[in-house]
């Protein structure tokens, strides 16, 4: 299944995408692609596409899962960005949060902070729980998977890696958390780990590469996450990005206003963003 959110920000209403790639209103059934539904998706699994209202015309995509309680992301997990920014490979996985307030649709304008001269982008595979617990095994760890999403990983370098603190406050601002614009079941998903993953800045690719360089694997990372956080229904979690952010370009690339991203994963779709500034 594709599950996806429809309609203006904070309006959002929850659908589906049928075999003709047209959306279907699933607001008659389920209130939101939330934690609720993730974590008991055979509700889902009888239902009959075609006898739900197809939804009319180009409406605006949401975020694709509704309120998540956490947004955790990983650093520097695809070797080769590792090499990109001159650090050595972690020995364990790099946790950080973004702040869920920086969620927004797929489609939706980027905002450059004011005073923000190094703000970039990295494209990544999101993955949203739908079974929660805490010190899963890396066995079991799938069975705690909903599905796989696009996330952009908008990130402000300054505040990142130039100034005291974590990465946290680098990571969080109002719309650097562009997902969606399906959330992809996992049983549509054959190997999370052999997507190809991309991202053009200005009509430009220069993010091109594949999730099989990922250091840590999504089983790796589900169980790690749970032996230090109780991962609950509905938790988004983005599993780092391939090289050619703009950080790592000679000079160094960073957004503007007037700019455009454009990204996506294989089998999962893509975005389009518009960068304005603040």
């Amino acid at each position: 299944m594709k599950l996806l959110r429809f309609g203006p920000p904070g309006a959002e209403k929850p659908g589906i995408l049928d075999a003709d790639g047209a959306i279907r209103d699933l607001s008659s059934l389920v209130p939101d692609i939330d934690g609720a539904l993730l974590a008991d998706l055979g509700r889902l699994s009888a239902v009959d596409l075609t006898a739900l209202p197809v939804v009319e015309g180009s409406p605006r995509l949401g975020p694709c899962i509704a309120r998540p309680n956490k947004f955790l992301a990983i650093g520097l997990n695809y070797s080769d960005h590792a090499a990109e920014s001159g650090l050595p490979v972690p020995e364990e996985p790099i946790v950080f949060s973004k702040f869920t307030s920086c969620i927004v649709g797929p489609n939706d304008t980027v905002v450059v902070p004011p005073g923000s001269k190094k703000t970039d982008w990295e494209v990544e595979l999101g993955f949203v729980i739908g079974k929660g617990g805490t010190h899963i095994s890396e066995a079991d760890a799938l069975d705690h998977v909903a599905g796989y999403c696009v996330v952009n990983d908008v990130s402000e370098r300054e505040f990142q890696l130039e100034r005291a603190g974590t990465w946290d406050k680098g990571k969080g601002f109002d719309t650097f958390g562009p997902v969606g614009p399906w959330l992809v079941t996992k049983d549509e998903v054959a190997d999370p780990h052999k997507l190809s993953i991309w991202l053009e800045h200005n009509g430009k690719r220069y993010q091109d590469g594949s999730t099989d360089k990922m250091v840590f694997q999504v089983p790796v990372l589900v169980s790690y996450l749970s032996k230090v956080v109780r991962l609950e229904p509905g938790d988004l979690v983005c599993t780092g990005t391939p090289p050619g952010v703009g950080m790592g370009q000679d000079p160094h690339i960073f957004l503007k206003g007037g700019d455009v991203m454009e990204l996506g994963i294989e089998g999962l779709g893509s975005q389009r963003q518009d960068v304005v500034q603040g």
